[in-house]
């Protein structure tokens, strides 16, 4: 489980915590990636990380977006199955557990791809999602839903593509579409999304930094069509 961290300071002790309660094997690392953070946090991780023998700790100097974050400890991850989600206790860490015992109990594990569905959203976000969800469908020919619904848990054999996925919040996108023209069986649950504990979202500001999202979602949504229509050229496979 990745957990990419951008001034996540105040967050971390109540996020750890949750973690220790829902991890009951021995199986399951917790990779917890401080993303260029211009806080603390880095401070906080080094004070938290020896209480919990399932946490590791990845750095990033310089932030260089979401997706970098997310990279940065998906490429040290040793697990069969790879798994992100966030750090600002929006998302239940149990989630994760539940995305991962829905993959362990099916069969063809190795073509299923599990992400979140969220509920209890303020209507504003709602109407957010379903217009991005419409446009970004629309543009790429394939149904898709809640875009950056957390979590998200997958088998390595997806990991293949990770040198082409995007540096910003387009990470998501980018392997929910890779998981559907890749012919994985896409399984989806009702998560719950609440308030953030602490700070603020980096992007989730307004609605002027709303149209900013939506206009790096297009740019690359716009790429990656170039990609798939000339993928031997440009190196890349899908």
């Amino acid at each position: 489980m990745i957990l990419p961290c951008f001034n996540e300071s105040r967050n971390l002790p109540y996020v750890l915590e949750k973690f220790g309660k829902v991890i009951n094997r021995d199986d399951i690392e917790l990779i917890v990636v401080d993303n260029g953070s211009e806080d603390n946090t880095l401070k906080i991780l080094e004070e938290l990380i020896p209480k919990y023998s399932f946490v590791k700790l990845e750095k990033v100097k310089i932030n260089k977006g979401y997706g970098y974050g997310i990279k940065s400890g998906l490429k040290v991850a040793q697990g069969k199955y790879l798994s992100w989600t966030h750090a600002d206790m929006q998302t239940d860490p149990n989630d994760v557990i539940k995305a991962l015992n829905l993959i362990e109990t099916r069969s063809s594990k190795d073509k299923l791809f599990i992400k979140g569905k969220r509920k209890g959203r303020p209507w504003s976000d709602e109407f957010f999602t379903i217009g991005m969800s419409f446009f970004e469908s629309i543009l790429l020919l394939t149904p898709l839903w809640d875009i950056n619904a957390q979590p998200n848990v997958f088998s390595r054999e997806l990991f293949d593509n990770l040198k082409c996925a995007p540096d910003d919040f387009s990470f998501d996108l980018f392997y929910y579409y890779l998981a559907v023209k890749n012919n994985y069986k896409i399984i989806r649950f009702e998560v719950g999304f609440k308030k953030r504990y602490f700070g603020q979202s980096s992007w989730n500001i307004n609605w002027l930094s709303k149209i900013k999202f939506i206009a790096r979602t297009v740019k690359f949504t716009f790429k990656l069509i170039l990609k798939i229509n000339f993928g031997n050229k440009l190196n890349y496979r899908i």
